[in-house]
């Protein structure tokens, strides 16, 4: 299995298109969560698109960014349906660290995890930080992963 990890400049069109509609099929369809998929930090220079296709389908997929001066960031982070529950979500994860950790080693790690993934998280290295809060009517709560230095 072989992740690509690419700038939003690098993306082929096939490649972002596959990206765009499995992101849209998880978050909006199958989330029932009308709300703006896209924004800026797709298309920001330093943001790193991680993710596995297998022909048509867009398999996994995480998105790696600049959140401040202080953390780099981790969202839109899905598995394809027909792939959960085969260990592809710990090996995304596993990458989208090691990707942040590349591009921004003097940065903790910032997610905005679903409630119901603490523990798939908690994992990692990832600790809470506030509160559990609703965006776009959905349980999330803020986790960091601090490095060591």
């Amino acid at each position: 299995m072989v992740f690509q990890c690419k700038p939003f400049i690098a993306l082929d069109t096939h490649s972002l298109f596959t990206i765009m509609r499995g992101r849209v099929d998880v978050f909006v369809v199958e989330q029932m969560c009308p709300y703006p998929e896209l924004d800026e930090h797709d298309i920001a220079a330093t943001t790193q698109h991680l993710y596995y296709l297998a022909g048509e389908r867009l398999l996994a997929y995480a998105r790696c960014y600049e959140k401040n001066a202080n953390y780099s960031a981790i969202g839109r982070v899905l598995v394809n349906k027909t792939e959960r529950g085969k260990g592809l979500a710990q090996q995304l994860v596993a990458e989208a660290i090691n990707c942040c950790k590349s591009q921004w080693p003097d940065r903790d790690i910032y997610i905005g995890a679903q409630t119901y993934l603490l523990d798939f998280y908690r994992g990692f290295g990832f600790n809470t930080v506030n509160a559990a809060y609703l965006e776009d009517g959905i349980a999330h709560q803020d986790m960091i992963l601090q490095l060591a230095r």
